[in-house]
């Protein structure tokens, strides 16, 4: 336990902007932690089955309502949060596992929900990808809020029922983990601040306190256990720093840290040199990145449409997604990287064989030159698009010159008797053989993005998803500016632009070292664009 009156600083990964200094609320992390155990068999087991159906459609039902009740106070974009886990709930795969453990397990359905769940939970939290991590948070959320209608229990802090428990009021909440159910399903109109062991800058949580204005710390192992209700509590959602038991002299800078926060966040306006483009998930991060004033879209990752929607998509359905954020952005560049798959991300509907080693196996355009059924409708899809406005192609995880032919000549095969001429077409510099190939490259592409998460791990042979050698994932180390300078200049000798769309993109460190390498394009997170443009300002 963090002593009494004793000032701690701890540091942790901001989620939502803000300052807030105030007295801690636990959020009870504690009551499903001892399940009933008993065995359950014959008729027993089919009334087991019918309380997991019942609090199945109980919590879809409660979900409507919540997704109505965001739709009306935030917004239609941020409401489809619930959809997506109304989709999971309803997956007839999903439900025949949980009846499956029933059977096996010969327990009661507290038993069988909660090992399904958790299973999904842990192979999500193994994936390299932060987005499709922080999709295990939704899965957990889902896992408890079917747990307390099996239980009949509701979310609650751990001094519920005392007489001065607050219930979140005017307090800032402490959890293990950042859900949706605490940043709506508490009094979230009093609510000061979020600080969780768990919960990823892109969880659905995050992006819902960022609508409401509520600032949130996540990252912070063990917290939950380190403070008692009561606890007063200063935190910066911008800078992720969170101070317990803060100092009289901590307090009082509070007015000058909320004023340096807001003009830290403050969006700002294009600089000379550096153009500053923004990374998309989804369709509906298309208003954000305006909200920024991004100057274009660098990196729009087209799969993680198809992780949302739960299926595969539709030339159609993929046309109005790809038509909308196109027509938003208007008349600034948008680059679609074609479906990336495979490695750190997948999911059942893509039908993808399990692999020994999967970021060296059947991904990126090696999957998709064996995959029309993918190709194709994207292709189509991005053809029409641009009719709209400008549209650049991004080939994901190119090798080498003719692999880039190939794939070229399979989009114009795939575009036939479609108007494909404004589109340019670029590659993903990640791979080490196709960086020493840039030149011959970029004689024939339009423009190149390198990916520096990917490089970075093929060039060290680090898997930064393993605890044993992540120490190795180390971005500073000259041979990666060596790469990244010859494909800059192999972009300048041939007249077309190479950005940089990787994590340290987003870091305003490396910007002077971005700059020096002869890059001049960089893609972010929207929130990030303004720290980044300060960076480069602050070299002139």
């Amino acid at each position: 336990m963090i002593p009494y009156k004793q000032e701690t600083r701890l540091q942790g990964i901001p989620v939502s902007d803000g300052v807030a200094v105030a007295r801690v609320c636990l959020f009870n992390e504690d009551r499903h932690n001892n399940l009933a155990a008993n065995r359950v068999e014959g008729e027993g087991a089919e009334r087991e089955w019918g309380r997991v159906e019942r609090a199945i459609k109980l919590a879809i039902g409660r979900l409507e309502a919540l997704k109505r009740d965001v739709a009306e106070k935030i917004g239609k974009a941020e409401s489809e949060i619930f959809t997506v886990q109304q989709m999971i709930l309803n997956d007839e795969k999903l439900q025949a596992e949980i009846r499956q453990a029933l059977e096996e397990k010969a327990a009661p359905a507290e038993v069988a929900v909660a090992a399904v769940f958790e299973a999904y939970e842990q192979r999500l939290k193994s994936l390299d990808s932060e987005p499709l991590r922080d999709r295990a948070s939704d899965i957990g959320e889902i896992k408890r809020r079917v747990l307390d209608l099996l239980s009949d229990m509701n979310p609650s802090l751990m001094c519920d029922g005392q007489d001065h428990c607050q219930r979140g009021r005017n307090r800032i909440v402490v959890a293990a983990e950042l859900t949706p159910t605490l940043a709506l399903e508490l009094d979230t109109a009093d609510i000061k601040g979020f600080v969780t062991e768990r919960g990823g800058k892109t969880s659905h949580a995050a992006i819902l306190a960022r609508a409401l204005g509520i600032p949130a710390v996540t990252g912070l192992a063990g917290v939950h256990g380190l403070v008692g209700c009561g606890t007063e509590v200063l935190l910066n959602g911008h800078t992720g720093e969170v101070i317990f038991w803060p100092s009289e002299q901590a307090k009082a800078a509070i007015p000058a840290l909320r004023n340096k926060v807001k003009a830290e966040s403050e969006p700002m306006d294009p600089v000379p040199g550096l153009a500053v483009m923004a990374n998309l998930s989804s369709a509906a991060d298309a208003e954000e990145a305006l909200a920024f004033r991004a100057e274009g879209v660098g990196l729009y990752r087209t799969e993680f449409e198809f992780f949302a929607a739960g299926r595969l998509l539709s030339e159609d359905e993929q046309y109005e997604r790809y038509r909308r954020v196109v027509e938003r952005m208007a008349g600034r560049p948008v680059t679609f990287r074609l479906i990336d798959i495979g490695g750190d991300k997948t999911a059942p509907f893509f039908g993808l064989e399990r692999e020994t080693n999967p970021y060296l196996g059947f991904r990126g355009s090696r999957l998709l030159l064996a995959r029309e059924d993918l190709l194709v409708p994207q292709a189509r899809a991005l053809a029409r698009a641009a009719r709209h406005g400008p549209v650049q192609v991004l080939y994901p995880m190119i090798v080498d010159l003719d692999q880039f032919r190939l794939m070229r000549s399979r989009f114009d095969e795939a575009t036939a008797g479609l108007d494909a001429r404004a589109l340019r077409h670029g590659i993903m510099f990640e791979v080490p053989s196709a960086c020493l190939q840039a030149q011959p490259i970029l004689a024939e592409a339009d423009f190149g993005s390198i990916g520096t998460n990917d490089l970075i791990q093929y060039l060290f042979a680090v898997d930064r998803n393993n605890d044993r050698v992540s120490y190795d994932f180390v971005p500073e180390r000259p041979v990666l500016w060596t790469v990244i300078g010859q494909v800059a200049r192999a972009g300048l000798d041939a007249g077309k632009p190479v950005s940089i769309c990787g994590e340290i993109a987003a870091d305003p460190h490396f910007v002077p070292r971005i700059l020096e390498a002869g890059i001049a394009i960089v893609s972010v997170s929207p929130r990030w664009i303004p720290a980044v443009r300060r960076a480069a300002a602050a070299r002139k």
